[in-house]
């Protein structure tokens, strides 16, 4: 299982998007999409929206391998991602940092990797995406994430510079903990 997390605005969906396209194919790597309570924007965030009503039906039912919340919203990885583990393939998720060590206590190989951009991308990443005013992102920026455990050390992946760099650095990740 391989976690991406990083602050909102340094491109995790860009980067899984790229290297789910450039690992096409490779039976290998599975890529989940999260199920959020959040309308769906497929332009900004890669995933499946319910509402929170189907949220909890889904849940009540067993329908998902994991769940967190975070900013008021609930978010759930499909169990089928327990399927593509259980068959070997490495699972790229993209989860919120404080559910790290929930996955870590359910899934014995995790590796995370923390995806970073310049404070400056980030705000204007934010403020393309259009889901927040000025005084929210600068709340966001300010906002500190959850520290990890001890024992996690993170692949670090900055995407201040081109998609294409970072996506590559994704990949070449991707493939080095396959080969583990």
């Amino acid at each position: 299982m391989v976690l991406v997390i990083g602050p909102s605005g340094v491109g995790k969906d860009t980067l899984i998007g790229g290297a789910r396209t450039a690992l096409d194919g490779d039976k290998r790597f599975g890529f989940v999409r999260r199920l959020v309570t959040r309308p769906a924007d497929i332009d900004l965030e890669d995933h499946v929206s319910l509402d929170l009503a189907e949220f909890a039906r889904a849940a009540e039912a067993g329908r998902f391998a994991l769940t967190w919340q975070a900013h008021g919203l609930d978010y759930a990885l499909p169990i089928g991602v327990d399927t593509d583990l259980a068959l070997g393939r490495v699972v790229v998720a993209n989860i919120s940092r404080h559910a790290v060590p929930l996955a870590l206590a359910k899934y014995r190989l995790c590796r995370v990797v923390q995806v970073c951009a310049e404070i400056s991308l980030r705000a204007e990443r934010l403020a393309r995406r259009g889901r927040e005013n000025r005084d929210q992102i600068v709340a966001r920026l300010a906002r500190e994430g959850a520290a990890l455990p001890d024992a996690v050390t993170p692949i670090v992946i900055d995407n201040s510079s081109s998609i294409g760099i970072g996506v590559t650095a994704l990949v070449m990740a991707l493939r080095q903990i396959a080969e583990e």
